[in-house]
């Protein structure tokens, strides 16, 4: 009876409200940043419209580790992809600004990827070689300004709520600028809304905020050291998530 309950709670209160408030979120970022206040427009909208979307959900949320950051420094918070809603879940929650490196095919959602490109978002091209570096260079350039980027290392929501294997670009832009990298366990996303599915499920859901893993340059000098570091990461990931 719940089920059906917040099934019909869903479509007819929370689609309708969400719908709306994309649209103004995505109109305020637009306008906002075209007159040239991105970063207060790239992210507070966002992070607002975010917060809604988990609370219309009935999905509770819990940050643990904030402590660990540091006010006023820049990081690559590279996260474990369970759905949809890791978007939301970080971008309300996490609480920093940050520039998103996000999949190419997401600029062709209405207003949505026009409100990202505004908001100086990454829009990363995997589908050559040559393109791939393209996005990387363009996350670079992103973050001259002391921003912050996260990025989901295994491309791709997990089929199963567990992790893959991890891509290396995000691990390439924290060596060539000098930024520590801080993994983030996301847990609950995949039992909110599953991959395949538009279908929500209230589910209660955890940020866990590691400490930051401080780089030494000197220490990567190929691909197979790179991959090394991602498979680290990945793995104290793995270590906060619950099954």
């Amino acid at each position: 009876m719940l089920r059906v309950l917040f099934f019909l709670y869903f479509w007819l209160i929370v689609a309708p409200v969400f719908i709306l408030a994309t649209i103004l979120t995505a109109l305020t970022v637009i306008v906002g940043c075209m007159l040239g206040g991105e970063k207060f427009f790239a992210y507070y909208p966002g992070m607002l419209w975010s917060k809604l979307a988990c609370c219309l959900a009935l999905c509770p949320v819990k940050v643990r580790g904030r402590d660990h950051l540091v006010k006023n420094q820049s990081y690559i918070f590279v996260s474990n992809h369970q759905s949809a809603i890791d978007i939301f879940l970080l971008y309300g929650y996490l609480g920093v600004p940050v520039k998103w490196m996000m999949k190419a095919g997401l600029i062709k959602i209405p207003l949505v990827g026009a409100a990202c490109r505004a908001a100086g978002f990454i829009f990363v091209d995997n589908s050559t070689p040559q393109a791939a570096k393209r996005s990387i260079a363009e996350a670079k350039r992103r973050l001259i300004n002391g921003a912050s980027l996260i990025a989901f290392p295994e491309g791709s929501r997990s089929k199963d709520g567990k992790i893959s294997r991890f891509r290396k670009g995000p691990f390439q832009i924290a060596i060539d600028q000098h930024l520590p990298i801080v993994p983030i366990t996301l847990n609950g996303p995949f039992k909110v809304m599953p991959r395949g599915t538009i279908n929500v499920f209230p589910h209660r859901m955890e940020i866990v905020i590691h400490p930051p893993v401080f780089l030494d340059e000197s220490a990567f000098s190929g691909m197979k050291d790179l991959q090394h570091l991602a498979d680290e990461v990945k793995g104290i990931i793995a270590s906060a998530l619950q099954s």
